[in-house]
């Protein structure tokens, strides 16, 4: 018997505050989001970049350059102890959540792997398939700006694209997205459905959106997080110098949305407000779009131009026990 492709998909775009800096009580959150999601039909849900525990507001707003700084020491060191270690089975209860509703996920998370010593921190994107299993886990390739003072740059490993009924899928975190040949990449592996996670903010997500779609003539799901100046919590240290040193009621706005193949909005930027954006997508608009143009596929000229992608896990230590 042969099984047809499911060529509708429903997405869920969670637009929501983290518990800042607490990976316990955010995880929670995210497992709420993944199970109202699931109950309007959605088969993917995504999350914003570093949404568990959260984005490094604080580096930018508290001289967060000062080289020897106890100050920073101090808050990096919070940071590096909430942040996640999948080996530590952190989100093991993020993949029993999309087995038992059939749901996959993209999540951004500060990674602390074990497999680069479990001291430095990552920026990376983990992609849950709908059986409950860790499909890639994407390190960003280059932090951007200061988040270098916290982040550390990562690998190729994780450019990786997952099947999601007619769908190919794959994603990046935040200005990554701007990266010409790692968008490539994903193109050649045949994605059509292109998931691009941001820490909030409309002015990331409202051009770049909208010209990916145009240039992948794939679907582009962007997906920001939101966090108010009210909603740090009093437990951060440092909470009083951080919380004077914002400006305005937002850290992070959102900015979340949705473009069809031909860079026309499927779901508009949705700002200052949390919520579960739900949004309907049909394979055949990938189809419709790639007949005048598919950037890795009869539009492409190989034999003059190819990418060369090195996708194996960078470490300091090879073992041969």
């Amino acid at each position: 018997m042969v099984v047809k492709e499911k060529t509708q998909l429903t997405l869920g775009l969670a637009q929501i505050a983290p518990v800042w800096l607490d990976r316990v009580a955010t995880l929670t959150k995210v497992l709420d989001c993944i199970e109202r999601a699931a109950a309007q039909g959605a088969d993917l849900i995504a999350f914003g970049e570093a949404f568990a525990p959260g984005y490094p507001f604080w580096i930018e707003r508290t001289n967060g350059s000062q080289f020897n700084s106890s100050k920073q020491k101090k808050l990096h060191a919070f940071y590096a102890q909430q942040a996640v270690q999948i080996e530590a089975g952190h989100l093991d209860a993020v993949c029993a959540a999309s087995k038992e509703h059939s749901i996959a996920v993209y999540l951004g998370i500060i990674e602390r792997p074990t497999q680069r010593g479990g001291h430095s921190l990552y920026c990376s994107m983990v992609y849950i398939n709908a059986e409950g299993d860790i499909g890639s886990v994407h390190r960003k390739l280059m932090p951007t700006y200061e988040e270098r003072l916290s982040w550390s740059p990562g690998d190729g490993h994780g450019l990786q694209t997952h099947r999601l009924g007619a769908f190919t899928v794959g994603g990046l975190n935040c200005w990554e997205n701007w990266m010409p040949l790692a968008r490539s990449a994903l193109y050649a592996q045949g994605e059509d459905l292109h998931v691009a996670i941001w820490p909030g903010g409309e002015h990331n997500t409202i051009d770049i959106t909208r010209f990916i779609a145009k240039e992948s003539r794939s679907y582009v799901m962007s997906v920001s997080g939101l966090l108010k100046v009210s909603d740090i919590p009093e437990s951060v240290p440092f909470y009083d110098d951080i919380v004077a040193a914002c400006d305005g009621e937002y850290l992070a706005n959102g900015g979340s949305c949705v473009a069809a193949p031909d860079g026309e909005w499927v779901v508009e930027p949705q700002i200052e407000k949390e919520d579960l954006i739900i949004a309907h997508i049909d394979h055949a608009r990938v189809y419709e779009e790639r007949q005048n143009f598919d950037p890795a596929g009869h539009y492409s000229r190989p034999d003059v131009t190819q990418l060369v992608v090195n996708r194996q896990r960078q470490s300091t230590l090879v073992l041969k026990d």
